[in-house]
């Protein structure tokens, strides 16, 4: 009985355009043995269509990404490019490692990693497009942050400062306070001479008027009292001097710092600071939260669909042939295999024979 030949295309006059062709390669499935599988054509376009379209949108999301990096066009491109053709060939891996021959159990089983992996990546392409979609609400958000920032590195910087200039404030309010004391005993003491002349009586005054003994002492008193806070003021200058330098010196190195550290927060809007940002408005507003979980479930199910169409779908005319292609080459290596070793004995046996012979 002579084996039936399949045609390539059958009498009906099907015939694969350009455009079905770039699709089935998309999708993973062997061309040759879908050119004689017309009515799985439809199902496999479909899947193909869907891994374009993911690894598209895997390299619009990072060319935008990469962008919020590197701030370079070009860079920008150039690994946009490279990530979409990777998600495309990884995709097409995933859909094309399916196989619809065996038990359902073990077909649920092999589909469940690459379900998961599908799901990753579509958590990761989701991402930099949420950001680009939420791009002004982000960017509001970015401001409060670094606002925030700069609000807790002052306190942080003014810890320091007191922390640093600490000592010095404090040996110099030392100094300040025995100034005081010094200049509280000289108005003392040019009070009770005033009140000595002019004969205001009181418990350290004689009451009479006039420049008195009495007055002739307060005054070499408070002559003394001027002499003492003038001398420690006197000594006390250079270190008053120094001391403040030192503490000028703390402000001024602080302040240096704080305005560096200030200005790289003016520029906190790389691509993680606007994933902080996304995710604090996600917090805070409930419809922006509802929203990114929709978009980033699109992206999940955009993923995942090729491998569940693939699943779920009936064994097709495609799938069994190849399973039939796989299954001639495995008969033909197994063929090949026996073939040889069955060689190697015949030649192992004939030089024995001959061996034997000589002897």
């Amino acid at each position: 009985m002579k084996n039936q030949k399949i045609n390539p295309v059958n009498s009906a006059g099907h015939s694969m355009n350009w455009f079905q062709k770039f699709l089935m390669v998309c999708s993973g499935g062997n061309i040759h043995i879908l050119r004689k599988t017309p009515s799985e054509w439809n199902k496999f376009s479909g899947i193909g269509g869907i891994v374009l379209f993911t690894a598209i949108f895997a390299t619009l999301s990072a060319g935008y990404a990469m962008f919020t990096v590197f701030d370079n066009i070009w860079i920008s491109v150039g690994f946009a490019v490279l990530w979409g053709l990777m998600i495309f060939n990884l995709d097409r891996y995933i859909v094309s490692s399916i196989k619809k021959t065996g038990p359902w159990w073990n077909q649920i089983l092999m589909a469940i990693p690459r379900l998961i992996l599908a799901a990753f990546l579509g958590i990761i392409i989701s991402k930099p497009l949420e950001l680009k979609i939420f791009e002004k609400e982000v960017n509001k958000q970015l401001n409060t942050i670094i606002q925030r920032n700069k609000t807790q590195l002052q306190a942080e910087m003014n810890g320091r400062i007191l922390q640093q200039s600490g000592p010095f404030e404090t040996e110099k309010n030392q100094i300040q306070t025995k100034i005081a004391e010094y200049q509280k005993s000289y108005d003392s003491a040019s009070v009770e001479l005033e009140k000595e002349i002019l004969g205001k009586e009181s418990g350290l005054t004689s009451g009479k008027v006039g420049f008195g003994s009495n007055a002739k002492r307060k005054a070499e008193l408070k002559e003394q009292r001027r002499a003492d806070l003038e001398n420690y003021q006197k000594q006390m200058a250079p270190r008053l001097e120094y001391l403040d330098k030192e503490v000028s010196k703390v402000y001024t190195n602080i302040e240096k710092e704080r305005d560096k550290t200030e200005t790289f927060e003016d520029q906190f809007n790389g691509f993680a600071a606007r994933l902080q940002a996304l995710d604090e408005l996600g917090k805070n507003s409930a419809i922006i939260a509802v929203a990114a979980a929709f978009i980033m479930g699109l992206f999940i199910t955009l993923e995942i669909a090729p491998v569940l169409v693939k699943l779920i779908s009936t064994v097709g005319p495609y799938d069994h042939l190849l399973e039939k292609t796989e299954n001639d080459f495995r008969l033909y290596s197994k063929e090949k295999v026996e073939k040889g070793n069955a060689l190697t004995n015949h030649r192992i046996d004939d030089f024995k024979d001959r061996l034997g012979e000589d002897e």
